[in-house]
């Protein structure tokens, strides 16, 4: 088992499975392998169904404890900014981890995912004593009576990560649901554990209490067992539309609270008057950036017939002048897919769209030899039936379309299964805010993108799930209200 020479010295964290200091039974260990090389690194344990009723128990057992539950909510706040501070001193370390396991740069994971992480932390790390329930009178019945509402946490929380931002997304369940005063299982994605277990290291070094953060490593029959166990009282999910169906069926019987963020297929638009200085290395890059692989990535871009063959140059050329390597490399700006699995479905849907008569732009980067890399492609008058317009690829494959007029192009944008995101190049703000109002999705951005923020909601529509992350609305997901009548 060998990694990458920049990552020679790299300390890899725990791969155990344990509630605090006590182990949890394995079923099996499987091979962690880096995208770069396709090599096999560490052997990682699975969590059968065991581990799965041991760290659901002890996750039940620490809600219930007075060193959880009566925590003061400033102590809580506290208790989390201290985590937040040990992610800070241990950032390198964090960044490497992330790159090695995901493929991407490590200057990306060391200036966006892991600086992420802490912010969003931090955000709701000051939520704690803001979380209070009102008081007031009823409103229909007569008499006299005391009312007031609490905000109890939901229970135990399963969080079930993907792949393609792994400490980022898990922060987007941990912070608020720890925040809200609940327990956490995390299970992060097959391939991506490492980032998650040095947080748990982390958690326990700062003095959370055993049972309240808990990684369970594994794969699919792991989540599984997580998503359908009756101790559990909401699962947070982030991955593919296929799996957010499963999980959903899962909480039926149980009546889980459920938050989805799945798929996407988010137009951009690109009207005449875009400033094309601005509106054509972002609408590439919020395409190609991580290799594509970003749930809200705008993979599908509508450009004004005026500025079209313009558009399509200018996007080609961004994509050819990327600097594909190894997540080691410094220099490297796009990593390659997570798998071989990955590589050969992006690469399925290139072959598929060419076989039915789409081109593709321009020249292609470089790629290395060894590694699951796939270099940008910008693909031109992509029909809107096309399977390379309407299914999303998770990689870095750009369908462009001309359009004439703007509201048969936002017909033609919410003509999709999915909601998730959408983007509008313009200089007149009235064509901005009519396009934002009238598109399908969860997040509409205007001369800009991929800026989620822990201030704000999101999520997405249709087939792209059910509920929102992020802003105050999140904590909705973790807290039950209570209604306390008392006569008077």
């Amino acid at each position: 088992m060998t990694m990458q020479p920049g990552f020679a010295d790299l300390q890899l964290p725990d791969l155990s499975l344990s509630v605090g200091a006590a182990p949890l039974p394995e079923a099996g260990r499987y091979g962690l392998e880096d995208p770069c090389t396709g090599a096999i690194f560490a052997d990682v344990p699975v969590a059968g169904a065991d581990a799965v009723d041991a760290a659901v128990d002890a996750a039940r057992r620490a809600l219930a404890d007075p060193s959880w539950r009566d925590l003061a909510p400033l102590a809580r706040e506290r208790l989390l900014h201290r985590l937040a501070d040990a992610m800070e001193s241990d950032l390198p370390r964090l960044a490497a981890l992330e790159a090695l396991d995901c493929g991407k740069p490590v200057a990306l994971a060391e200036a966006v995912d892991i600086p992420a992480a802490i912010a969003w932390l931090r955000c709701y790390a000051g939520w704690p004593s803001k979380l209070a329930g009102r008081a007031g009178t009823l409103a229909a019945t007569p008499g006299h009576y005391h009312v007031y509402s609490r905000r109890e946490p939901v229970g135990v929380v399963a969080a079930i990560t993907p792949w393609n931002f792994p400490l980022v997304l898990a922060m987007w369940k941990i912070a608020p649901a720890l925040a809200a005063g609940c327990t956490l299982i995390l299970k992060p994605a097959a391939e991506t554990p490492l980032s998650a277990l040095r947080l748990a290291e982390l958690a326990r070094e700062v003095g959370f209490p055993p049972g309240v953060f808990t990684v369970l490593t594994g794969d699919g029959a792991t989540g599984g067992a997580l998503a359908g166990h009756p101790g559990i009282a909401k699962v947070a999910f982030t991955g593919s539309t296929m799996t957010g169906r499963a999980i959903l069926g899962a909480s039926v019987p149980d009546f889980k609270r459920i938050t989805l963020e799945l798929g996407g297929k988010s137009p951009s638009i690109i009207c005449a008057d875009a400033d094309l200085s601005l509106a054509i290395p972002q609408a590439a890059m919020g395409c190609f950036f991580n290799s594509g692989q970003v749930c809200y990535a705008g993979s599908v871009a509508h450009v004004h017939r005026s500025i079209y063959e313009q558009v399509l140059e200018g996007l080609a050329q961004v994509g050819a002048s990327q600097t594909l390597g190894p997540s080691a490399d410094r220099a490297s700006q796009l990593g390659p897919l997570i798998s071989a699995r990955q590589k050969a479905r992006v690469s399925g849907f290139v072959e598929r769209a060419m076989a039915a008569g789409i081109a593709r732009v321009g020249p292609q980067a470089a790629i290395p030899a060894q590694g699951h890399y796939v270099a940008p492609i910008v693909l031109r008058d992509v029909p809107h039936g096309a399977e390379i317009a309407r299914e999303e690829v998770f990689g870095p494959v750009l369908a462009v379309t001309p359009f004439d007029d703007l509201d048969e192009v936002i017909a033609r944008a919410n003509d999709s299964a999915y909601g998730l995101a959408a983007h509008i190049w313009t200089r007149d703000l009235s064509t901005a805010h009519h396009a934002a109002a009238r598109l399908e999705a969860g997040t509409v951005f205007a001369n800009c993108i991929m800026l989620a923020d822990p201030a704000f909601p999101f999520g997405g529509m249709k087939h792209s799930g059910l509920g929102r992350e992020n802003g105050a609305e999140v904590l909705d997901a973790y807290l039950e209200p209570k209604t306390v009548v008392m006569a008077i």
